[in-house]
Order: structure tokens, then C-alpha cells, then sequence
């Protein structure tokens, strides 16, 4: 959440670049906790929201004029709501053109406004910098143009705004957490569906920490699609043999797997693999929190990353030695990579009392075995968007 520091802050920037007072709306950053690259494939995924946020202080104009100033990256941007146009010199403000242009499709009266923008969600670390943008600026165009949204169509809105606006071709689970999180609960997302349901991970003095590689993920966009390939190629595949309709590997048990994989090319049998499993894990997952079982649930994010390291390959070298500096310390329950892979963060659950030695014994392995230092941030988990 943001502090009394970074809000008065972003209000005096606000008063130097625009005069007068605004009012705040903020959109958290996530982390997903266990669930990776099942979302493709119509499985699940449950992610928390984490008090990294964007933030948005904001009023309104009486014409259609849109005027932006981004701290982070000292610069303006402004545009029409009359005819909205990509910024090719600040993409960023691309996440803001692109909402306001599906919320005016959608039928929603909008109104102008002077906005300062801010967040301390690291850019390109996999921690949603890009859906927090998006669903905070929707939160702020559609309270200065009194306008009321569902949650969750502005979490599809937002969605569709960064897919076919900014050219992202991301999934659902970015923008639901941020709009519909709740403080000390996980959401369990069903990719196919859609429905969701909160999940409490409150207790035993546990803590969300994130440890991020400060290494950005430069394969991780072409081995994308080759894994998506693999993966509906694994499904048609097992369709037939099975004999009924595999829309997506969601829809084939571990047991049907363990039948008929050994048909399927090798690669793509170990994808397929890390998929239907993962997906068991994540249900599983859910069903520790609900009886309170965070060594169980832990024990389940240390099988899904050693899944996503041998089975998907899309581990790294830096992800592995966080994790498994990770697993050598007491009071942590488990740790994973997290997020599309080849780099980015890790995310561990760990024990309060543990933080301070998590931090010093993880980072100093990680130095010694990469010569690199890892971040650490060490996460509340918070609601979803609104006004601060």
C-alpha cells in the first residue's frame, strides 16, 4: 500500500505540474504463488495481491483533453479522448490511451484530467507493472466520470486493452487479481471459466517474499509460444487417443496421462507433464490453505518449481540458485520461480521470524554462486484497486 511518504510525494508533484489538489486511486502489483503456465491452458492459477502499486493522483478536466506526467520516467504525455492514438515516444502512457479507449467503447462517459502517475512495482521484474497501470488508470477515469464498472469486466476490459491496444497478448490473471484482491486471501482463478473465489492464506506469522534476479526476461517471449505450441499439440494428441475432446491439457487427469504420454514426443510429453500436474498442485494448494496446512502448501511450490525446471525448461540458472539457496533455510515453508521464467522472481512463503536470515543467507549464496545481488521485497497481501 502506498505510504504517507510516496502520497504526499506524488500530490506535491501533482501540485507542481498541474496547481490545486487531486485525489488518489491506486492498483496493485501481484505475485503468483502457485499455478505457472497453466493459464493457456485453461487451468488455474492463484496469484495474491502485493502492496507494490501504482498510483494515480487525478482530477478531472472540464474538456476531453487527457494531460499525463509519469514520475518514473520524468515525462508527459497527453491525447484527446476524442481521437485516442499510440504515443510511439511514451509507450508507457499507450496502458492509459488504450483503457480509455475500451472504457468509451464499452459505452462509458469519460471525462478529461490531469493525472500524476507513479509506481513502485519493479518494470519488467513479473510482477504485473503493466496490469496495475491499466487497472488503476480505468479505477480513476471511472470514479472523475461518476461511472460504476463490475469488477470484473474492468479486470476484461483492461485485459483486452493491453492485448489489442498495447499488442500484449497477456491472459486474464494480471488485471483480476489487481481489481479484485483482497487483504490475506489468494484467488484462485479458473482460466476457462473465469470464476473465482478468494482464498485465506491468513496466519502463523507467515510473510510473502519475493526475490527478484534483477535479471529481465529476454527469452522468455519466443520460448512462449514454442511452449504453447507443444502444449496443443500435446492435447490434439491426447484427444485422439482418448477418444473425446481435449479442448486443452486441463481437461486430461494425471491418471489419463500417465496412460497415454508415453505416445506423445518426448518434449512434448514433459510439458504436458508439468501442466496436468501443476494443475493438480494448484487445487491441491487450495485445499492446505483452506485447513490452514502452510507446510503443505510449501512443500507444493518446491514441486512446482523443480516441475518447471525440468519438465517446461523454463527455469534459469539465477532462478534455480535463489531457490535453492531458498530451500536450505529453516522457516521457509517453499519456494518457486514465478512468472514466465528466464529470469524475473522468484516468490517464497516464510516464516516471520525467518525474513532477516532468509534475506542474508539467500543473497549470499546467490552472490557467490552468480556474482550478482538479488532484490528482496518482502510483501503484504492487499486488496484490489480503488481510491486511497
Amino acid at each position: 500500500m502506498a505510504g504517507s511518504e510516496r502520497i504526499a510525494r506524488v500530490t506535491a508533484r501533482f501540485r507542481e505540474a498541474f496547481g490545486g489538489e487531486p485525489r488518489l486511486f491506486r492498483a496493485p502489483g501481484r505475485v503468483n504463488l502457485i499455478g505457472e503456465h497453466t493459464d493457456y491452458n485453461d487451468g488455474f492459477v492463484l496469484p495474491v495481491a502485493i502492496d507494490r502499486d501504482v498510483l494515480v493522483a487525478a482530477r478531472p478536466r472540464t474538456d476531453r483533453t487527457v494531460r499525463l506526467y509519469s514520475l518514473n520516467f520524468d515525462a508527459r504525455s497527453e491525447f484527446s479522448l476524442n481521437a485516442l492514438d499510440h504515443d510511439q515516444a511514451q509507450p508507457w502512457s499507450n496502458y492509459v490511451r488504450g483503457v480509455a479507449f475500451y472504457l468509451q467503447e464499452a459505452g462509458l462517459s469519460l471525462r478529461g484530467m490531469d493525472a500524476v502517475v507513479e509506481g513502485n512495482v519493479p518494470i519488467g521484474s513479473g510482477l504485473s507493472s503493466s496490469a496495475a497501470l491499466e487497472v488503476a488508470s480505468a479505477t480513476t477515469f471511472l470514479a472523475l466520470g461518476e461511472a460504476e464498472l463490475d469488477p470484473v469486466k474492468k479486470a476484461l476490459l483492461c485485459q483486452k486493452a493491453e492485448n489489442r491496444f498495447v499488442g500484449v497478448n497477456c491472459g486474464i490473471m494480471d488485471q483480476y487479481i489487481s481489481a479484485l484482491g483482497r487483504a490475506g486471501h489468494a484467488l484462485l482463478i479458473d482460466c476457462r471459466s473465469l470464476e473465482y473465489e478468494l482464498v485465506p492464506i491468513a496466519g502463523g506469522g507467515v510473510r510473502v517474499v519475493v526475490a527478484d534476479t534483477a535479471v529481465r526476461r529476454g527469452l522468455a517471449g519466443s520460448e512462449y509460444n514454442v511452449r504453447r505450441r507443444q502444449c496443443e499439440e500435446a492435447a490434439q494428441t491426447l484427444g485422439r487417443l482418448l477418444g473425446r475432446e481435449v479442448r486443452a491439457l486441463r481437461d486430461v487427469s494425471v491418471a489419463e496421462l500417465a496412460a497415454h504420454g508415453g505416445a506423445l514426443p518426448e518434449v512434448n510429453r514433459r510439458r504436458a507433464e508439468h501442466v496436468v500436474s501443476e494443475n493438480a498442485r494448484t487445487l491441491e494448494g487450495v485445499a492446505a490453505l483452506r485447513r490452514g496446512d502452510l507446510a503443505r502448501f510449501g512443500e507444493l511450490m518446491n514441486e512446482s518449481h523443480v516441475s518447471l525446471r525440468d519438465l517446461y525448461e523454463v527455469s534459469c540458472a539465477e532462478l534455480d540458485a535463489l531457490a535453492e539457496a531458498a530451500w536450505r533455510v529453516p522457516g521457509v515453508l517453499g519456494t518457486r520461480m514465478t512468472g514466465a521464467g528466464f529470469g524475473g522472481c522468484a516468490v517464497a512463503l516464510v516464516r516471520g521470524e525467518a525474513i532477516a536470515e532468509f534475506q542474508a543467507r539467500v543473497g549470499e549464496a546467490y552472490r557467490a554462486k552468480l556474482g550478482r545481488e538479488a532484490q528482496f521485497y518482502v510483501c503484504q497481501v492487499v486488496g484490489g484497486a480503488g481510491e486511497v
